[in-house]
Formats: C-alpha cells, sequence, structure tokens
C-alpha cells in the first residue's frame, strides 16, 4: 500500500478546520479514507500511457489525413488530446497520480510543455485555489473576468484571452516579476522562474528547428491543434464553478458533471470535480467510487457539459464569477 503524499496535506484542508461543513473523516470511516487515498504507479502510467497513446493515434491521422475527410475529426481529437494533458497536469501537482513524487514532479512538468502549463507555477496557484476555494479576494481563479454577456462569453471560451494570459504570464515568471502572485512565496521564486525559464527554452529551440527545416510541424504538430483543443478545454473548466456559491462549502462551491465515459477517462475523471475538492489527497482513480459516497449531498449534479454551459449563458450577468484555469 502506497503512503500518502507529501503535499497532500497542503491540498487537503479539511473543510471542518475554517467551517461547519462535513470533512472526508466525518463521512468516510478511518479504513475507507484510506483506501480511498491510496496512490498507485500503476494506474497513473495505465491512464497516462493511453492518453498518450490517443494523442499520438489521432496526431498521426491528423499530419497524414490532413487534406481529406479524415483530417477534421482528427484535428479535433487530437487537439483535445493536447489541451487536455491539463487534466495529468492538475492531477500531478496534487502529486495523487503515481505514488512516487518524483514521477509525479516529471510528469507533471512534460504534461505542462504540452498543454503550455508551467506545472511549478501551477502547483502553487492551485494550492491557494484549494486552501481559498470560492472566496473572494483569495481564491486567484476568481481574478478571472466573468462573462457578463454572449459576447464575452464566447471570447472566453474561444481561449484567446488565455492565451494572452498564459504568454505574458510565462514571460513575467521568466524574468522573476512575480509580485502580483501572492501565492508564490519567496522562497519558491527562484524555482518557478528557472522551470519557466527552461520551459520557454524548449519552445524557442523547437521554433528554431522548425524555422531551420522549413517546416511548419510546430504550428501544424502542436499550436494549431492546441489552439483547436483549447475552447473545448474552456467549456469544461468553466462549469467547475460558475454558477456556484461564493462560500467554504465544497458541496455547494463546485459541481460535479456526469458527462461521457470517454471524456471523463481523457479528463482523468475531473467531472468529479467536487469529490475532488472535498477531498483532494484522493487520486483520479478513486474518485467514481467517493461520488456514489457523496452524490446525496452535492448541490451542484448536472447531465453534461452542454448542458451546464447552455445554462451559464442562460444566466449571463446572474452568475457573479467563473473558473477559467
Amino acid at each position: 500500500m502506497s503512503t500518502r503524499p507529501n503535499l497532500a496535506k497542503e491540498f487537503d484542508r479539511s473543510v471542518s478546520a475554517t467551517t461547519d461543513y462535513l470533512s472526508p473523516k466525518t463521512v468516510f470511516s478511518a479504513l475507507g479514507l484510506q483506501e480511498l487515498n491510496e496512490r498507485s504507479d500503476w494506474k497513473g502510467a495505465i491512464q497516462l500511457t493511453g492518453h498518450l497513446i490517443v494523442m499520438a493515434v489521432s496526431g498521426y491521422a491528423w499530419l497524414t489525413h490532413m487534406n481529406s475527410i479524415l483530417g477534421i475529426p482528427a484535428l479535433l481529437l487530437y487537439g483535445f488530446s493536447i489541451a487536455a494533458m491539463f487534466a495529468p497536469v492538475h492531477e500531478c501537482v496534487h502529486r495523487t497520480a503515481f505514488a512516487n513524487n518524483q514521477v509525479n514532479d516529471l510528469v507533471a512538468w512534460f504534461a505542462g510543455l504540452l498543454s503550455l502549463y508551467n506545472s511549478t507555477f501551477y502547483r502553487r496557484y492551485h494550492k491557494w485555489h484549494h486552501r481559498y476555494t470560492r472566496i473572494v479576494g483569495k481564491d486567484p481563479e476568481l481574478m478571472d473576468r466573468t462573462p457578463t454577456n454572449l459576447g464575452e462569453y464566447l471570447w472566453q471560451v474561444s481561449a484567446v484571452p488565455w492565451w494572452i494570459g498564459k504568454i505574458q504570464g510565462h514571460i513575467r515568471c521568466a524574468i522573476g516579476q512575480m509580485d502580483d502572485c501572492p501565492y508564490i512565496p519567496e522562497t519558491a521564486r527562484a524555482e518557478v522562474q528557472r522551470s519557466v525559464q527552461l520551459q520557454l527554452l524548449v519552445y524557442v529551440i523547437a521554433i528554431a528547428a522548425s524555422i531551420y527545416f522549413q517546416s511548419l510541424w510546430f504550428v501544424l504538430g502542436w499550436v494549431l491543434p492546441l489552439a483547436v483543443g483549447q475552447p473545448m478545454l474552456r467549456l469544461i473548466l468553466l462549469a467547475e464553478h460558475t454558477g456556484c456559491t461564493l462560500d467554504a462549502n465544497p458541496f455547494a462551491n463546485t459541481r460535479t458533471t456526469l458527462t461521457a465515459l470517454p471524456l471523463r477517462w481523457l479528463m482523468w475523471n475531473m467531472a468529479f470535480h467536487a469529490e475532488h475538492h472535498f477531498c483532494p489527497s484522493m487520486p483520479f482513480h478513486k474518485l467514481e467510487s467517493a461520488h456514489e459516497k457523496l452524490r446525496s449531498h452535492l448541490e451542484h449534479l448536472d447531465p453534461g457539459y452542454i448542458a451546464v454551459n447552455t445554462d451559464i449563458i442562460r444566466n449571463l450577468g446572474q452568475a457573479s464569477e467563473s473558473s477559467a484555469t
């Protein structure tokens, strides 16, 4: 049996410590909670391998059939599989995807390289999101502008603001400008800066190689697919907290979405998001089991991302915030 991850204590903030709401220890037995928190290297490896196979097969289909009828569906799947590499970034910064913390950190960094996230930065950012979920002025995700009309909603879903924010954010971190990031302590800033610099260096090398060999592979093999996949990811991430309460109750401030199995699988079970927030130390492969126990407590349990986003559009101007990591 694997041991509980070191960083789990940072993320797994007991709700009862600051509120009157239920905590994992009051819902699950000691043995049940221990089993639900058990990490697995082989389950993480199987999930990651499957994700990479989908990416490789769809990427090959796109690059070899882009001028045929197969090209568009291949591009859609390939693009989303790249954007969805955010899911292993998220899981691995919690250090719950694998029992080995070094493997978690390595996979998180390379998954971030593919999805344009930096895991070293995101770990600190996301730690605050869990510590201060839905607390105005503290939860960093609440800093994102909330769409108040259809135009703003479509602009956010287009992922253009995400691209701008990611590029600007990486550049600021690379040159050490992190004063507007209170979630990154002084002691971690040098590490974050080095990590982002290395990531940007990889991109520069890839661009230089593409130019040197007079090839469009960097654009056709990564930039364009990611640009196609990101809007789909925006729809998913918007559903996690938008329209939920601004308080510390994980059963009311976070949404679980009952989506199709293939999509849920490719997103590493992130659809069980309320369960994840209730017990962040729980690995992705245990969330479905936790859902069966917690289902009756959930205030936001919706039948698919189309339904959630339809509701978001219907209530534009009324929702108080959004979540688009």
